[in-house]
């Protein structure tokens, strides 16, 4: 297949067709151009749906596999935006597949959930409803401006669970080791997924090398997120990127590091545009259980992303 008439990086385009099947490459083409719809969430620890969805005077369609979740057509994101709800933090706009990470995660009340790069705080919002507010989350994110926008929409959602701070994640699991009954790590990435043909900029510093240098930093922040977990505890790891190298390479190196006392679990998918992981790029093969791994492929609803659920075995 040739590539599209948009000034993508030829390399990107070249190693996406090695990635995804034609069918879910021809998909990605189909989407990268066309309008993608505004998911959000109503936050019911500060507004019950109804109270919101009686007064929203917008097309407003509930996304069935994920609670208090909507979307709205692209052309009304801004008079979402413009609504009181928006502004005083009942509401919260979030893409789908960054809802589905929360969910695949499955905290409970109670608990104590470590998110280990949370700026700009959706998934820790979503993390911190599904808990109904009972339990702890300890939100890191080490960039300052990113910290203090994580600290403003923490705040502003009446989120009192969460604790934030202004830490660099890699080193934490020395000052908390096996702490932690679950960790999110979206892991910081070449950002691969969010490529917009608006902007040009998204895609212009793209480069097989900011792979790798994205590859280092994700090692050190998934074995510090593993380290973090008690013995039974679960992680998912997730990024916006298609890249091997950021993905299926992370989990291989954690199973490599610790070998037999985590696992690779499968994830409940309630939609159908994915892809299973691949067992291997290159010369490099992974371990099979990466079939339980998944991409999402994008469409009008949902970004592309990845995710993986890793647990540690009980001794």
């Amino acid at each position: 297949m040739n590539p599209p008439d948009i000034s993508l990086p030829p390399a990107f385009l070249q190693r996406l067709t090695a990635i995804l099947s034609p069918e879910n490459y021809a998909q990605f083409l189909r989407v990268f151009n066309s309008e993608r719809l505004t998911s959000f969430r109503i936050n019911t620890l500060k507004i019950s749906p109804d109270a919101v969805l009686g007064k929203l005077d917008l097309d407003v369609t509930p996304i069935d596999w994920c609670q208090n979740a909507y979307y709205v057509p692209t052309a009304q994101k801004r008079l979402l935006t413009q609504t009181s709800y928006f502004s005083e933090g009942e509401i919260y706009i979030q893409n789908a597949s960054s809802l589905f990470a929360s969910l695949a995660l499955d905290p409970n009340p109670g608990e104590e959930i470590l998110d280990l790069a949370a700026a700009p705080g959706g998934k820790t919002l979503h993390i911190a409803d599904l808990m109904h507010n009972q339990g702890r989350i300890a939100a890191i994110e080490p960039v300052r401006d990113r910290f203090f926008k994580l600290r403003s929409n923490i705040n502003l959602a009446g989120a009192n669970i969460v604790a934030t701070y202004c830490k660099d994640g890699s080193a934490l699991w020395r000052v908390v080791p096996a702490r932690f009954d679950r960790v999110l790590l979206d892991a910081p990435c070449s950002a691969e997924a969010r490529f917009d043909p608006k902007d040009p900029k998204s895609f212009a510093f793209w480069s097989e090398k900011k792979i790798l240098e994205m590859n280092r930093k994700q090692k050190k922040l998934i074995y510090s997120a593993i380290k973090c977990l008690k013995p039974g505890g679960s992680l998912i790891y997730c990024t916006c990127s298609y890249a091997p190298e950021e993905n299926e390479a992370i989990i291989q190196y954690a199973l490599d590091k610790f070998g037999k006392s985590i696992e690779v679990q499968p994830l409940a998918i309630p939609f159908d545009n994915y892809q299973t992981g691949l067992t291997h790029w290159h010369k490099e093969v992974f371990d099979e259980s990466l079939v339980n791994t998944i991409r999402i492929i994008p469409n009008e609803l949902m970004a592309g992303f990845y995710i993986a659920k890793l647990r540690v075995i009980p001794a």
